[in-house]
């Protein structure tokens, strides 16, 4: 029987966060690798994920299932955020060593490949935006790149309600996208769980006129009955879930019918397993599937992976351009073709290898989450690059 034998961290400064990668090594040589990114809390997730390595150690890292229920199980404190992504950076490093066993993609062990790519759309591609004019030369920049959808949060740093000056700000910018994307682009509407009831409701009626494909996180999300309540009044699409918590967290919404877009996030929710789980349960209310993924290289090779076996995932959130070294800590090269499809690598595992050397020279840097601060803007560093190839599309 193969064995555990160590599980380590690693972190790198990434300008906003740091991402996290747990390392799980077997006495075969083998090695698994995950993500456990969680803003502003990295070193809460890295302590998790000591804690919980003593009970890893000498098991089987291909019995994921049995293994997961476990540690579960005997951790008493269960949910929330940080036991959470310490779990799910486990869960996906755990896939990647058993599918590098058997050489194979992750998604040829959870139901073979339904697609070989998955529709884009673009985060962080306004960063340094201010003015209207400012977002709309940025979205077609970020359009001209092969990009089909664009998300953005408009709301500035607002916290629960909104004046009638500031809400009107929000839809100019919504405005002067739309104008100069066109029709045929996609736009995402970002709440950040903002929004108190009625503002929420005031805000979803107001953004109807550019057609986005969802109003998200439009208020907290630790009340259902809040949310309830917008999605009932709300004539625009509402989606949610980054900040739910495995399947307990995640059902109850898509039983009531709360969203009308699923997004656990692959490196929050429980990992590859728990997500393929949400997925059928979202598929039994025809809710459309959609993964939170603003993170790393590995949080994205995992839910492409996802996007690869599962037959309603709709959507892959992915950032446009990142900091200069994210080429340089891993083997991640992704393709985005002309249409905006993000091409799914078949390299065995999830495909990503990590460079430790490389990932040296960028340390851990504290980043305060800054959502109620005008700084949340500056999402990209003024290097900023873009990632992807964008020649050779299928």
């Amino acid at each position: 029987m193969v064995k555990i034998t160590a599980v380590k961290t690693h972190t790198v400064d990434f300008y906003r966060t740091n991402l996290v990668f747990v390392t799980v090594h077997a006495d075969n040589g083998l090695v698994g690798t995950g993500e456990g990114t969680l803003e502003g809390r990295e070193r809460a997730v890295q302590g998790a994920v000591a804690d919980i390595s003593d009970s890893l150690i000498g098991r089987d890292p291909t019995r994921i299932a049995h293994t997961m229920y476990e540690l579960v199980r005997d951790g008493y404190w269960r949910g929330g955020p940080v036991v959470m992504t310490a779990l799910s950076a486990i869960e996906v490093a755990l896939w990647d060593l058993s599918a590098r066993a058997l050489n194979v993609p992750i998604h040829r062990m959870i139901g073979g490949q339904t697609r070989d790519r998955v529709r884009a759309y673009a985060n962080g591609w306004f960063s340094g935006a201010r003015t209207p004019e400012d977002y709309a030369d940025a979205a077609v920049r970020t359009v001209a790149t092969g990009f089909r959808g664009l998300k953005w949060d408009p709301f500035e740093n607002f916290d629960l309600v909104m004046s009638t000056a500031e809400l009107d700000r929000a839809l100019a910018q919504l405005d002067a996208v739309r104008s100069a994307v066109g029709k045929d682009v996609e736009l995402f509407v970002e709440g950040h769980g903002r929004f108190d009831v009625a503002t929420a409701t005031r805000v979803a009626r107001e953004i109807e006129q550019f057609d986005p494909v969802w109003f998200e996180e439009p208020c907290p999300p630790d009340n259902l009955d809040a949310l309830a309540e917008v999605r009932r009044t709300s004539p625009v699409p509402i989606a949610a879930g980054e900040r739910w918590f495995g399947r307990q967290g995640a059902v109850p919404a898509i039983s009531r019918h709360l969203v009308d877009f699923i997004q656990p996030d692959v490196t929050h929710a429980g990992g590859i397993f728990e997500l393929a789980f949400i997925s059928t349960m979202a598929s039994t209310e025809y809710i459309g599937f959609a993964p939170h993924n603003p993170s790393g290289p590995i949080s994205t090779a995992a839910s492409l992976q996802l996007g690869a076996a599962l037959p309603n995932f709709r959507y892959l959130e992915i950032m446009a351009t990142d900091v200069p070294w994210r080429p340089d800590i891993s083997s991640e090269r992704l393709t985005l073709t002309p249409e905006g499809d993000v091409l799914i690598p078949d390299a065995i595992g999830h495909g990503i290898e990590l460079d430790f050397d490389a990932m040296a020279e960028h340390p851990f840097v504290p980043h305060p989450l800054r959502l109620f601060e005008e700084a949340v803007y500056d999402i990209r560093p003024r290097d900023e690059i873009s990632f992807f190839n964008l020649e050779g599309a299928r």
